[in-house]
């Protein structure tokens, strides 16, 4: 079984600060570095160091080598990550003294997918490969009914939330995995309300398993066979320094287990141990630990 992560390569700008810049505020940094980011490149490199045999496609542009770099370090296969003569997508990350975090996302190359590359890429994956799909590239749509075509299982994180995510039909989604502000959205149901949240969705799209990441508050998820929820509470591992990447980290563990049918339970046990070691780490694709890491809590 192979996991294609169809998504994006970005470089996060990662500024230090006392506080989230208000509305007119000019603030002073305390400190800058740039590090490899993008959903789709920490995605699967999560999902690389949950056990997966992980392929990454996407685009990146002249100044984003690196990110192929360091999806190649965590043994990610790349074969599909294309250089473009434009700019890469990049964040622009601002972390505050609690580790919160607030992000302005430039989607450059990660913007320019094609219908040539996409039947380029899945011409190489199978029935019951496992698909992982974001909302930082286009062509989102084209590529959810071509995998589904071909029987692969498409799990979707739909992230940045906004018009897009509505049009598609998530009745060909197998998997759906949000935060509490995106299933709210989604939804129609106040973030505080996460049971009522998956019941709301699960009325509409009654074949889709859900998984809701709920910060602090842990997780719960939704079987669609049995309607069964799960709940697990976020577990603190190390002292909270940078919450960027810990929801990506949570999704690639939690998704190496599901598509290999492991306990419920124990799966989100899993990333809710390894999402607790990514934020104690500053970064997101160089915060995600190893399963052998998290296995040892």
């Amino acid at each position: 079984m192979k996991a294609l992560v169809f998504g994006s390569l970005n470089i996060d700008y990662v500024y230090s600060v006392d506080h989230i810049v208000m509305q007119g505020e000019t603030l002073d940094s305390n400190h800058l570095i740039a590090l490899p980011g993008g959903k789709g490149l920490n995605q699967a490199v999560a999902l690389s160091k949950a056990g997966m045999n992980t392929f990454m496609a996407g685009l990146i542009g002249k100044d984003g080598m690196f990110l192929k770099d360091i999806l190649e370090e965590n043994q990610v296969d790349t074969s599909y990550v294309k250089r473009l003569q434009e700019t890469s997508g990049h964040a622009i990350i601002q972390v505050d003294s609690q580790g919160k975090n607030s992000i302005v996302l430039y989607g450059g190359t990660n913007r320019m997918v094609t219908e040539p590359l996409i039947d380029e890429v899945l011409s190489q994956f199978d029935r019951g490969d496992l698909l992982l799909l974001q909302n930082e590239i286009n062509m989102l749509d084209s590529i959810i009914l071509k995998a589904k075509a071909k029987g692969m299982v498409v799990a979707l994180n739909p992230s940045p939330m906004n018009g897009t995510v509505e049009q598609l039909d998530l009745n060909d989604i197998d998997i759906l995995i949000m935060n509490e502000v995106e299933g709210a959205q989604i939804s129609g149901v106040s973030s505080d309300e996460p049971e009522q949240i998956l019941e709301e969705i699960y009325g509409r799209y009654n074949s889709v398993d859900l998984m809701l990441t709920l910060g602090k508050a842990g997780s719960v998820f939704m079987d669609h066979e049995t309607k069964q929820i799960f709940r697990q509470e976020a577990i603190d591992v190390l002292p909270i320094i940078d919450t960027t990447g810990a929801g990506d980290t949570f999704t690639g563990f939690f998704l190496a287990g599901w598509i290999k049918r492991e306990e419920t339970q124990q799966i989100m046990r899993r990333a809710s141990i390894a999402s607790g070691i990514a934020v104690g780490r500053k970064g997101a694709a160089i915060s995600i630990p190893t399963l052998d890491e998290v296995n040892q809590i």
